[in-house]
């Protein structure tokens, strides 16, 4: 972790909201691709970034930040846009349980579905897939370095929050004030439920008139 690591307290703050929440406070940034979902259900993810670009069907970089990581850490996974590949399964995860990372990201897929749900390890993919990857050692990758995934630049120790909508990444310097103005749209939210539940609507709320 650099100096400018996120703290436990922020980290704690932070998990207690949805990833639709930070997204639209912190001004609509930061959605990964929408393929990238949970697991399994009620798995959510909350910690630093750490980014990994290995070749397509290949996963020696995975290993290496498997190896390299530090307890907390999200991996945040780029394999190269060859999505039909089981780039992590249930070896790896038991290595990061004994690790005590914080969860994987990845854009692609992984196998050993019903033991990665079982084990309960936070693990965020585009879905399953059983082909097995190579380990090219004189491939190129990287890690610990700034990616893009989906279009959103990844770098390291940015916030990486996940749930049932998927994930999202805010800059780590971005982090506080994405917090502030999620639990002041919490605040205005919860306003209107209750304006709701009355039997208001949100046209008579919001002055939506329809035009006739």
């Amino acid at each position: 972790m650099t100096d400018t690591a996120l703290s436990a307290e922020i980290l704690a703050e932070a998990a207690t909201l949805s990833t639709s929440t930070i997204h639209e406070a912190a001004g609509r940034i930061g959605a990964l691709p929408m393929a990238i979902k949970p697991l399994a259900p009620g798995m959510r993810v909350c910690g630093p970034a750490f980014p990994v670009k290995g070749p397509p069907l290949d996963n020696l970089w995975l290993h290496y930040a498997l190896d390299e990581a530090k307890p907390g850490d999200i991996i945040v996974a780029d394999v190269g846009g060859l999505y039909e590949g089981g780039y992590w399964g249930e070896v790896m995860t038991t290595g990061a349980v004994g690790r005590r990372l914080g969860g994987l990201v990845i854009d692609g897929c992984v196998r050993d579905g019903r033991e990665l749900a079982e084990i309960g390890w936070p693990v965020f993919a585009r879905g399953l897939a059983m082909r097995g990857t190579m380990k090219d050692h004189g491939a190129d990758g990287y890690i610990d370095v700034p990616l893009v995934v989906g279009g959103v630049l990844v770098t390291p120790g940015d916030l990486v929050l996940g749930d049932t909508d998927g994930v999202v990444v805010i800059p780590k310097d971005r982090v506080e004030e994405a917090i502030a103005a999620s639990k002041a749209r919490e605040a205005r939210e919860a306003d209107l439920m209750k304006k709701l539940a009355t039997g208001q609507s949100t046209v008579g709320i919001y002055g939506w008139k329809r035009q006739k």
